[in-house]
């Protein structure tokens, strides 16, 4: 079995330092037409908790390049945290 490498993104943070995060996975919502991110620290332990950060995101017109924006709205986060649940319990049946 091979493994895969993880797709990786660098994230500006409010002072403009940049962080190194591994995408965990996307998704899109049908109903708003939005897309979703979420990613975790690069630097992070395996035995460590994942602290996991989701955003709304759209594709520029340069490939590869992502304009992120902050989930606002408690039932835009809701929703993102359903999807997360969802997906989780799922890893862990695998």
């Amino acid at each position: 079995m091979a493994l895969e490498e993880k797709e990786r993104i660098i994230i500006p943070d409010e002072n403009g330092e940049e962080h190194l995060f591994e995408v965990l996975f996307t998704f899109d919502v049908d109903e708003s037409g939005h897309s979703y991110v979420a990613v975790v620290p690069a630097e992070q332990k395996d035995d460590e908790e994942v602290e996991v950060f989701a955003f709304r995101y759209e594709e520029k017109d340069k490939e590869d390049d992502l304009a992120l924006f902050p989930i606002e709205s408690d039932e835009e986060w809701e929703m993102v945290e359903e999807v997360l649940n969802t997906i989780a319990d799922n890893d862990l049946v695998d």
